[in-house]
């Protein structure tokens, strides 16, 4: 309930933020649409079906890459913490690949893929690949002995210590990444979509723009900012149903 009440509070200091600046600024609706302005767009698009549309396919597009860049992120962060020697080799490959920016490789991946859904799911892809990827890595490398003391009296080996004994032991530092690896591919998704898209929440801003249509703008741009708190709400459920199945105790 608490952390209903912050979020409706901070909605209304928003709008209220952005209402002021509507009236000191005294732009044209056309230009810069008041929240008022925003709503009557927001319905328009919800009476014609498109901004659900949008929404299924930006979400479908999002679960694909971020569901797929986790899951091989988290494997490969599993087996490369625990062979520290090959993970030397390949840190300084992924320390220089880390920082560029997902939408720097949209010449080549439009060049690999063509135009279309493919460079949207790479890009998604690929902005959460790595904040998983190195999470896992230092997790693993940062686990204390205590839990290999207990799988060798259990007399667990290789390869199940890794899923039995290390994934659970680690998985509230993986958690880190896992959030921040959302928020950077639901910010890229956009990008991604204007890459030749059809369809989706950044399709829709490019459509608005070109129409000059500033409140199917604003509204896409709430939608997508709303979007992305329900989605990182949904991690930290999921995450906290992780920990009690596991009985962890969750960070704060």
């Amino acid at each position: 309930m608490h952390k209903v009440k912050y979020i409706g509070g901070s909605l209304i200091i928003l709008l209220a933020f952005w209402q002021i600046v509507t009236w000191l600024g005294g732009w044209n609706e056309a230009l810069f649409p008041s929240p008022l302005g925003t709503v009557r767009g927001l319905g328009e698009l919800l009476a014609s079906g498109v901004l659900a549309a949008d929404i299924r396919a930006s979400l479908s597009r999002f679960a694909l890459g971020y569901i797929s860049a986790v899951v091989l992120a988290m494997a490969l962060g599993l087996v490369l913490g625990w062979y520290k020697k090959i993970w030397n080799y390949l840190n300084p490959v992924a320390q220089v690949l880390r920082p560029v920016s997902p939408v720097a490789w949209l010449p080549f991946i439009v060049l690999f893929f063509g135009i279309g859904e493919m460079p949207a799911l790479v890009i998604i892809f690929i902005a959460a690949f790595f904040p998983v990827l190195l999470a896992t890595v230092a997790a693993v490398q940062g686990m204390e002995p205590v839990y290999l003391k207990v799988a060798k009296n259990f007399g667990i080996g290789q390869p199940q210590i890794l899923g039995k004994i290390v994934f659970p032991a680690v998985f509230p530092r993986i958690a880190t990444g896992l959030h921040l690896a959302l928020g950077t591919a639901w910010v890229f998704l956009v990008a991604g979509e204007m890459a030749g898209a059809q369809s989706g929440l950044g399709f829709l801003i490019i459509d608005a723009r070109n129409n000059l249509r500033a409140d199917w703008l604003m509204a896409a741009i709430l939608t997508i900012g709303i979007l992305g708190l329900v989605l990182d709400g949904i991690v930290s459920y999921l995450e906290g149903q992780i920990y009690r199945r596991w009985g962890l105790t969750r960070r704060t």
